[in-house]
């Protein structure tokens, strides 16, 4: 006989067995779950176990253990994507004094793989009532993946606080993300493991025992159903909507600007004849859909696309409605203008290059001297003597010559003419710079050494001021690869994707360090493993449209033996270029203080930083007492470790790393990674299709020299300066490849998760965790309205200048809960998601 009683929505079942009285409770809870909209959803070819973080079972040496219980579909919707979420009911038997259930492993029976999303199991007689689990992860079927999944709940703990039952659980699963690197991983196993660039460069870039050093990526797996494409593991993959809006933007960008162009082809020359042809380029009708190409258009874009995004590109029947480069829509003659050229220094999409000056001459570090005289520039000091403007800090430069002039030669000998450069400026008193001086250099040859250089000076009118204009689309060109390759590729996307590797190799799920960088790592690698598959590759998109050319990734390799961990925040970026002083106030968590304040990007980014600091400070204080506490937790330590020998293995033995044996070490490294993920990406990508796709504002590549007096090309330059112009520049093919580029890059997802929000109320079951959050979350919507306010201000002339454009791109955008995505030029996406 059994006597059934309920409590609320609790159910105790008492009964007898013949070996011993067992009195059993029901927990009940929900599972969530995504699957195709076309495939049937799991149901209860699901089934799952929980198991308890608070009772230990003696006999396995982990929790006790739920009896197995199937899914039964509660209900479901479709979403705007095409897929179905379904809510599944689920009722486990567990004996009494169970205790939390702190972890579930979850078997799918069935034919198709599914993605959980969540789950939640309701407790009514302990506290927690409701324990979270956010699993976002995709689960196989066992017939394929031949073990179950195992998930923790959203409780976070430090190695030496997990609970006792959950030990060999956390240890178990860490141990099965980590491969053994002896054999080529599956579709659907979750394996992280390193790999060289090797393959996808010219050069034996990134092998330890190369003179090209490299951040590893991620090795990537054999799809099933293609010979050639390449898949990241399964929980890196970008969600569907996601790939949809890429191929939708790829869409919108080829019918643009890649198939009127290629389509001209057929007929006409390669370069622009007048300005007013360029300007048609971006305002002419398109064509509305991918419906209306023919077979040699489609077969030619075919080459640029990746293979796996094509045949969804030509399913596209949307029509689309173009946006046009923001630089147009003002003042179309913004390109020329002196001050607007210096401004993108400061508040363009590379605002991470120009230094304040120290000493003049400036010299290369190989201790050649520049030829920019004092005679050139004392003259447009206002007034200044120019040692008294080197002491106050008003000399600036724009510094591409040193790396640049090994590559010259080898650059020089196809199709392209590059300089290496110098550009200096001056800071008036109303914080706006004023161009000075620009220094072009070429190599003697290698043979030789030395170099030769000119020196340009600006002018108001005549041929001085065209051979000036000339000049600066020079360093334009320098300063767009340099952007592409270094400032944006290299310095956000290649050398975070180690710290993502190591993070899911040496982090459990349950380590609060995995909880708060998690969000800040989504669909990195699958984007990076795109940028590999058509942009990075011999013959890629940088190789057509960058003057570097087939030399750009041994040429971002040279940069990289640059690159400093501990100098990639951005204070201590700051005082590196001198752009900012250290500042003794104990009270400013950034440590420094801007030399002028017009300096949007740092003005910006220095509230985005101390926002971060903050709460990064206050969360990594909830799980350790002290310094101790950092130094003996051994994943975390295996983590950094991993990190320097072997994700940067170039680097171990240099002097950039903290020690991580601190707390403020420990809050200054993960500060730096935030914000390489968040407001330096956000700084140097969303800005791209505003200020990159137009070739007079920022060319990638010139096809000549300035010529010399007495040359042919002088007299040439002298007929027509503005076509020998027109023809310096990139061509209609380069053109149209950069401006599709950037328009992708520069688009944010409908859904986007911008700095300060989450996908999930439920993200952590740390009340002191989730207030610091909304502290955080409540100064960055502060901040935002600080800098709607600067915006405003007629005095900050650094914040739109001659193009009109209001620098947003560190507008975190935490307050747009709903966004539409799109080319905004503003928000601070969760992560390097583009």
């Amino acid at each position: 006989m059994a006597m059934n009683r309920r409590h609320g929505n609790q159910s105790i079942v008492v009964g007898r067995n013949k070996q011993r009285n067992v009195v059993e409770e029901s927990i009940v809870g929900v599972v969530v779950i995504v699957h195709d909209f076309e495939k049937s959803g799991p149901g209860k070819s699901a089934s799952i176990q929980i198991y308890s973080g608070t009772e230990l079972d003696p006999s396995t040496g982990n929790g006790k253990t739920s009896k197995t219980a199937k899914l039964k579909e509660w209900r479901s919707k479709k979403k705007s994507d095409g897929s179905r979420i379904s809510n599944y009911k689920v009722k486990l038997k567990v004996e009494k004094g169970f205790g939390n259930p702190a972890a579930f492993v979850i078997t799918n029976e069935h034919k198709h793989k599914f993605y959980l999303k969540s789950a939640f199991l309701q407790i009514p007689k302990l506290h927690p009532k409701i324990i979270h689990f956010d699993c976002n992860s995709w689960v196989y079927p066992f017939n394929v993946a031949n073990t179950p999944r195992v998930f923790f709940s959203n409780t976070s703990y430090i190695p030496s606080q997990t609970p006792r039952p959950l030990v060999e659980l956390r240890k178990e699963e860490l141990i099965k993300l980590r491969g053994d690197g002896k054999r080529e991983n599956k579709e659907w196993e979750r394996i992280y493991e390193y790999d060289y660039y090797d393959k996808l460069s010219r050069s034996e870039l990134g092998e330890l025992s190369s003179s090209h050093p490299y951040p590893r990526r991620g090795r990537t797996v054999q799809h099933p159903n293609s010979g050639t494409q390449k898949d990241v593991p399964p929980d890196e993959r970008m969600r569907q909507s996601k790939v949809k809006g890429i191929v939708s933007s790829s869409v919108e960008a080829a019918l643009q600007f890649l198939i009127p162009t290629l389509k001209a082809q057929h007929y006409t020359i390669n370069h622009f004849n007048s300005f007013v042809e360029l300007g048609r380029f971006f305002w002419a009708q398109k064509p509305k859909n991918m419906a209306q190409l023919d077979q040699w258009t489609t077969l030619k874009l075919q080459k640029f696309i990746p293979q796996n995004l094509f045949p969804q590109i030509l399913s596209q029947k949307d029509d689309f409605i173009y946006p046009h480069p923001h630089l147009l829509k003002e003042n179309e003659r913004a390109w020329m203008d002196d001050d607007e050229f210096a401004r993108q220094m400061l508040a363009g999409t590379n605002p991470v290059r120009i230094t304040c000056l120290h000493k003049f001459p400036p010299e290369s570090k190989a201790k050649v001297v520049s030829t920019i005289k004092a005679s050139d520039i004392e003259h447009n000091l206002d007034g200044l003597p120019l040692q008294q403007a080197i002491e106050d800090r008003r000399i600036f430069m724009l510094d591409h010559h040193d790396y640049l002039m090994p590559f010259l030669n080898r650059i020089n000998s196809s199709n392209v003419f590059a300089y290496a450069s110098r550009t200096l400026l001056f800071l008036r008193t109303d914080s706006t710079l004023k161009p000075l001086a620009i220094e072009l250099c070429l190599p003697y040859s290698e043979a030789e050494g030395g170099e030769i250089s000119w020196v340009y000076l600006p002018a108001p009118e005549g041929l001085e001021a065209a051979l000036w204009q000339l000049a600066k689309a020079h360093v334009a060109a320098n300063d767009s690869v340099y952007h592409q390759l270094v400032s944006h590729w290299l310095h956000t996307h290649a050398v975070v994707e180690p710290f993502i590797i190591a993070t899911r190799r040496q982090l459990s799920v349950m380590h609060p360090v995995y909880k708060l960088l998690n969000p800040h790592f989504k669909d990195t690698m699958h984007i990076n493993s795109l940028f590999r598959s058509f942009l990075l590759k011999p013959d890629g998109i940088f190789e057509k449209i960058l003057f570097s050319g087939q030399f750009s990734m041994e040429l971002s390799s040279e940069l990289y033996k640059e690159w400093r961990f501990n100098e990639h925040g951005l204070p201590a970026d700051l005082l590196k270029r001198n752009m900012a002083i250290r500042d003794p106030d104990p009270g400013n968590l950034s440590g420094v203080q801007l030399i002028f304040p017009d300096y949007p990007y740092a003005e910006d980014g220095l509230e985005i930083w101390t926002a971060i600091k903050t709460w990064v400070k206050s969360f990594c204080s909830i799980f350790y007492r002290d310094d101790d506490s950092v130094h003996s937790d051994e994943e975390l330590q295996a983590w950094w470790s991993e990190i320097r020998n072997v994700g940067h293995g170039h680097k171990f033995n240099e002097s950039g790393w903290y020690e991580l044996t601190t707390l403020s070490d420990l809050v200054e490294a993960l500060t730096t990674l935030i914000w390489t993920a968040t407001g330096l990406h956000a700084a140097v990508n969303s800005g791209q299709y505003a200020y990159a796709s137009y070739p007079l504002n920022r060319p990638t590549l010139c096809h000549k020299f300035i010529p010399s007096e007495g040359t042919a090309e002088y007299a040439e330059f002298l007929s027509d300066p503005d076509k020998y112009y027109l023809e310096m520049l990139p061509g209609k093919f380069e053109t149209a490849l950069t401006a599709a580029l950037t328009e992708v890059l520069s688009h944010h997802a409908k859904d986007e998760l911008y700095l300060g929000r989450m996908s999930s109320h439920s993200w952590t079951d740390n009340a002191r965790v989730r207030h610091s959050f909304s502290v955080f979350s409540i100064e960055l919507k502060n901040i935002e309205k600080r800098i709607a306010e600067r915006n405003k201000d007629p005095n900050r002339k650094n914040r739109s200048g001659p193009a009109k454009i209001p620098y947003e791109l560190l507008f975190p955008d935490t307050s747009n809960v709903n966004p539409k995505g799109g080319i905004t030029g503003k928000g601070i996406p969760n992560s390097i998601s583009m």
